[in-house]
């Protein structure tokens, strides 16, 4: 849905529409958009998955007793998502640490290439994660019957409690563990996507002489803040699935 806001200056006026950049559009031609067809969110998922690539594999090839920069980095994020997984999870939790890897560091590539002025932001729409969250809360259930048998589900019951509550304390508790996929995708999406809405907007009011000043001081504090959100929603999205993974292997309340 397009949000139109219009600043009338004389007889002419400034019409912006602040949600245009995020519409999924074919790269090659103007047809509709089919499942097979390539867009802009292919391209730049492609790209975050290069930009991974690039950084993990290209750039720790050669890896030396001083590394260069790009080593350094690579080493820093392995070392960053590697304790949290321990850390959260727990040590029996490290079997899914390649997995952790993937999901953490596709993210902030796709949030960070987002940034770019004239890209496309691939995590601020739901059909990508969306996927992402149902990936996750299908692993974490599977592997939590496989592992467990049965007693995966007293995850759902809460022995703590006083006995008559217990059955009420269940209910909410299979409601919560079922809504996890749909807050887990909403999270991620609605603040990069209502990040960038806002950037668009004070950009439209820059073309505006009178609170151009204003305007441009304000997308630049927005466009740092942004950076930072690229970062920690990437990172709130990991860890919540760490703390989906410690159900998963230990069920018990």
């Amino acid at each position: 849905m397009a949000v139109e806001t219009a600043a009338a200056e004389g007889e002419g006026g400034l019409v912006f529409h602040p949600m245009d950049q995020f519409i999924v559009e074919p790269l090659f031609g103007d047809g509709p958009v089919h499942w097979y067809t390539i867009t802009n969110a292919t391209l730049w998922m492609a790209l975050a998955v290069v930009a991974v690539v690039a950084l993990m594999v290209l750039a720790t090839s050669r890896r030396a007793t001083i590394p260069s920069r790009g080593q350094s980095i690579a080493e820093m994020a392995y070392g960053f998502v590697y304790k949290m997984v321990e850390d959260v999870a727990g040590k029996d939790a490290v079997g899914f640490f390649p997995y952790v890897m993937t999901l953490f560091m596709f993210i902030v590539f796709a949030n960070f290439l987002g940034l770019i002025p004239m890209s496309f932001t691939t995590t601020s729409h739901f059909a990508v994660t969306v996927v992402l969250a149902l990936a996750v809360f299908l692993t974490v259930t599977i592997y939590g019957f496989m592992k467990n048998g049965t007693k995966f589900l007293g995850l759902f019951w809460v022995s703590s409690a006083p006995l008559a509550l217990r059955p009420i304390l269940a209910i909410i508790e299979i409601i919560s563990y079922f809504v996890r996929p749909v807050s887990h995708s909403i999270r991620l999406a609605g603040n990069v996507m209502a990040g960038h809405a806002v950037i668009k907007v004070f950009a439209g009011f820059a073309a505006i002489a009178v609170i151009s000043p204003v305007s441009v001081v304000a997308i630049t504090a927005m466009y740092g803040l942004e950076v930072l959100v690229a970062f920690i929603q990437a990172y709130v999205f990991t860890i919540l699935t760490c703390v989906y993974l410690k159900d998963a292997l230990h069920p018990g309340h």
